[in-house]
C-alpha cells in the first residue's frame, strides 16, 4: 500500500483500494488456498500516475462458479461473513471480474480527477 500510495495512480482513493485488496486477499487465503501455507497468493499490481490502478490476485485454488456467486447476489448464509467480499470489492472499484477458473481476481480503479492533456 506504501507503493501505491506514492505512486500517486489514483490520488484520494488508496482507502477504498485497500479494503478491496484485503477482501480479494482473504478471499485468496481462506477460500482459493483453503488456509494451505504450502500454496502461494500472487499479486500484480499495475499503475498509472494519476489515471488508474489495476491489480490481480492470483491463488493456487480450484477456483470458484464465480457466475453463480455474483450473479445472484444472494448468499446462502445471509447473516454468515462469507460472500460479502465480492460485493465490497465491486463497490471499492471500479471493475472486478474473474478469470482461470475464478482463481484470479482483476480489480481496476480510475482516478477521480482527469486531466485532458
Amino acid at each position: 500500500m506504501r507503493l501505491i500510495e506514492g505512486s500517486e495512480c489514483v490520488p484520494g482513493e488508496e482507502f477504498n483500494v485497500e479494503l478491496a485488496l484485503r477482501e480479494a486477499l482473504e478471499n485468496a487465503v481462506v477460500h482459493g488456498n483453503q488456509e494451505d501455507s504450502e500454496r502461494k497468493v500472487h499479486v500484480r499490481c499495475r499503475c498509472q500516475p494519476g489515471k488508474e490502478i489495476s491489480i490481480v490476485v492470483t491463488d493456487q485454488g480450484k477456483g470458484f462458479d464465480f457466475e453463480k456467486t455474483v450473479g445472484n447476489g444472494i448468499t446462502t448464509e445471509p447473516d454468515s461473513e462469507h460472500g460479502r467480499g465480492i460485493p465490497l470489492m465491486k463497490a471499492y472499484m471500479d471493475d472486478v471480474h474473474f478469470e482461470r477458473g475464478g482463481s484470479e481476481v482483476h480489480m481496476r480503479k480510475r482516478a477521480r480527477t482527469t486531466s485532458h492533456s
